[in-house]
């Protein structure tokens, strides 16, 4: 029997796009024969994940888990959305998410781990995943929030099974506090987030490089406005007061009632519960966020299918 070495399986793998493991087994099964190997893999259909990784996947699914003090998030895309509603895709997605938690949101980490049930890592698992699915399935991202002590609250928007969705949200909160009246106050923040995206927690943890980006931005609109120097510094102000209240989550307006501050909120709600709470973070992830589309015009379709 020929020896089945690494180099062999690589460049299996580097051809058809299919799992290390089952290049392995490919090979295995075939003498190390490479044609007959991929000719092996193309009959399981597993060799098609190649040619399909370079489709755009845009599409999918957010999942998450939590657990006590912890929770994650977790993205997988596929090229369309009818693949959200595959009950197989969807138990992926919550699989992910599960490890995603184990290795406490570290990608790489993960990815290289072992796969529940499976033959080899989340990464082959992705990549059998494009044969059984038929498109482009990439996990993409993954992010995971910690409070220790308190709680890490989450919340799915548009939820297409139980943890997966279009848009996840966590939100930690520490604090000595009473469990489930924190767990509370973190779902209904969480729903605010999923509304309104803050782009950060605090005024102090905002990027400096967007203040003066729209600081600048505004300066030059006063100028040109013809105000003085006096008049128009206070403008400035002003509208930089109004920037921080759109998109840092503690100056924001609570969604629910329209008129208190995040801060506020969580100040309340601290007095309420008889112990401080601390925000510690949140975290947001919506389906295909950043990432461009691929548009094509109908007679190019007509071509692209023609030519296929």
């Amino acid at each position: 029997m020929a020896q089945i070495t690494a180099a062999l399986v690589k460049e299996l793998r580097e051809r058809t796009g299919a799992g290390m493991m089952d290049c392995k087994k490919a090979l295995g099964e075939n003498d190390g024969d490479m044609e007959l190997a991929i000719d092996w893999l193309r009959n399981k259909g597993l060799a098609a994940a190649a040619k399909k990784a370079g489709r755009v996947a845009s599409e999918g699914l957010v999942g998450l888990a939590s657990g006590d003090g912890i929770g994650v998030l977790a993205e997988v895309n596929s090229e369309t959305d009818f693949v959200a509603k595959n009950e197989t895709f969807q138990e992926f997605v919550k699989a992910v998410a599960n490890m995603a938690m184990d290795a406490e949101g570290d990608f790489d980490k993960a990815m290289a781990t072992a796969f529940p049930g499976g033959e080899g890592t989340l990464a082959d698992e992705a990549a059998k995943m494009v044969g059984t699915i038929g498109e482009n399935i990439q996990v993409r991202r993954m992010t995971a929030l910690k409070a220790n002590p308190g709680v890490v609250a989450t919340y799915m928007h548009n939820a297409t099974a139980a943890g997966v969705g279009k848009i996840g949200v966590l939100v930690g909160l520490k604090s000595e506090g009473d469990k489930d009246q924190l767990m509370a106050l973190g779902k209904q923040l969480s729903m605010h987030i999923a509304a309104t995206n803050p782009q950060a927690a605090t005024t102090a943890e905002l990027d400096p490089a967007i203040v003066e980006k729209e600081r600048t931005f505004l300066i030059e609109q006063a100028k040109e406005s013809g105000k003085t120097q006096e008049i128009a510094e206070k403008m400035v102000e002003g509208r930089i007061r109004k920037f921080f209240s759109e998109v840092v989550l503690a100056e924001q307006t609570f969604v629910i009632d329209n008129e208190t501050k995040i801060a506020q909120v969580i100040e309340n709600a601290a007095k309420e519960i008889g112990s401080p709470i601390e925000l510690v973070g949140f975290a947001r992830l919506e389906l295909g966020e950043g990432i461009e589309k691929k548009e094509e015009d109908f007679a190019a379709e007509v071509a692209a299918v023609a030519a296929s």
